[in-house]
């Protein structure tokens, strides 16, 4: 294991492409460190409002934000020239998903062909963005090279995973160690150097593949878990067993066993899409993946379990979905975060609709949705109160946010769908909350 080193740190000047949810984080402990750090994006108005100081994301405070503004160790660009400037070019690009569920590689492929423009001898090239084995030796390093240089002599090339966790109190990016998987030893050598600035504990691993495949693991051993106890849920629904009692009680054993909790799905923006990246490239080996894809097809169905438990709640109190009032507390894929990635709750809110349902939604941490990939809700937040409660036909909660009185809100709902357990210690009103 690698520990962190600052004895670079005042001559590093780091770049990053992608000023988002991994990007932004990374620059704050690159600067910290005692980095420069020049922050790459293609969206212009969020580069003007990073230099103003201004985070788009809850877990960069707007005061961290001036500060490394003010301090002159951070800038915003989106003039990709400047790229030939930086001692290291961090990647933290999306990769999704093809309406297909293959690998959507074209934001990697953009930013290398961008790269390989303006490379020069001794930069670091280094992928953050999760990703199938062989992405960076067999479609990163051909499209580098298109520059003349070559990597491992002329300049350096290496893999590490992000493992950000918005909303994660016990940990920050500087705090979680972080694997390492260099083209060839020097490369290694180098991504170690210049990650040391920045992160306490670094874990160096022998290839570029180890360290995609490390990535691809840890996200497939928590989406099969999941999978478990969304199929157990179901399960334990139908003989009248309580999911959320079990899985408490099956905690106080001391060993062999970890705690997953159900859900109205998966989100964000590894858990719902690297198994997949995985279940592509073993077709390449004429391998089934059978773990995988199971999980994939129970977790893809949970939102549409949810709503159908919401017509069934409103069928027991002879009330009909379609021209139903629902609102949806939570547009975050988790709790008390400002991240809509991939997050069940639009799918929800889409199904909802698509039955013929008026929805609303309440989230503290998102005034107003924005347009994504695949999905364009125009929708704004509705503020909370009492007399607004009691106008829905039903309160659906999507994200069990810690903002949320949970017994006031229960208090003045006519029914809760609750799907993350969140109304577990309410007692009064008990009847009007179904589990979902």
């Amino acid at each position: 294991m690698a520990k962190r080193k600052k004895n670079v740190a005042k001559k590093a000047w780091v770049g990053i492409v992608g000023m988002g949810y991994v990007g932004l984080p990374l620059a704050r402990e690159f600067c910290a460190g005692g980095a420069k750090v020049l922050g790459f994006d293609v969206l212009s108005d969020r580069v003007n409002k990073l230099n103003q100081g201004i985070s788009p994301i809850k877990h960069v405070p707007h005061k961290q934000m001036k500060d490394m503004v003010k301090t002159g160790r951070f800038r915003a660009t989106d003039h990709m020239a400047e790229l030939s400037k930086v001692d290291a070019i961090l990647i933290c690009v999306p990769t999704p998903l093809t309406p297909n569920r293959e690998p959507d590689m074209q934001y990697v492929e953009q930013t290398c062909r961008t790269i390989a423009r303006y490379l020069r001898k001794g930069q670091l090239v280094v992928l953050e963005s999760t990703t199938y084995p062989g992405t960076t030796r067999d479609l990163m390093l051909p499209i580098l090279e298109t520059s003349g240089l070559k990597a491992g002599r002329d300049f350096y090339l290496a893999f590490s995973p992000e493992r950000e966790d918005p909303g994660n109190k016990h940990f920050q990016t500087c705090t979680i160690p972080k694997v390492v998987g260099g083209y060839n030893k020097a490369s290694l050598e180098k991504a170690l150097e210049i990650y040391g600035i920045a992160i306490k504990q670094l874990i160096p691993v022998s290839s570029c593949e180890v360290a995609e495949s490390a990535k691809i693991l840890e996200n497939m051993y928590r989406c099969v878990n999941i999978a478990m106890v969304n199929e157990l849920k179901m399960l334990f629904e139908r003989m009248g067993i309580d999911v959320w009692e079990v899985i408490q009680a099956a905690s106080t054993k001391p060993f062999g066993f970890q705690a997953f909790y159900p859900g109205p799905g998966l989100g964000g923006h590894c858990i719902p899409i690297d198994p997949f990246y995985l279940t592509w490239k073993a077709r390449q080996y004429h391998m089934p993946t059978r773990f995988i894809e199971l999980a994939g097809e129970i977790n893809i169905q949970m939102p549409r379990v949810v709503v159908q438990s919401t017509l069934k709640a409103l069928s027991d109190r002879k009330k009909s979905l379609h021209g139903a009032k629902v609102l949806v507390l939570g547009l975050a894929y988790k709790k008390d975060i400002d991240d809509i990635r991939e997050s069940p709750s639009i799918e929800i809110i889409e199904l909802l609709k698509e039955n013929g349902a008026k929805v609303d939604y309440n989230d503290p941490y998102i005034p107003s949705t924005h347009k994504q990939r695949e999905h364009d809700l125009k929708m704004k937040s509705k503020p909370l109160s009492a007399q607004m409660l009691k106008k829905y036909d039903v309160v659906l909660i999507s994200t069990d946010h810690s903002d949320y009185d949970y017994k006031w809100i229960v208090k003045n709902a006519k029914l809760v769908v609750d799907t993350r357990n969140a109304t577990a210690k309410v007692k009064t009103g008990r009847n009007k909350i179904v589990k979902a």
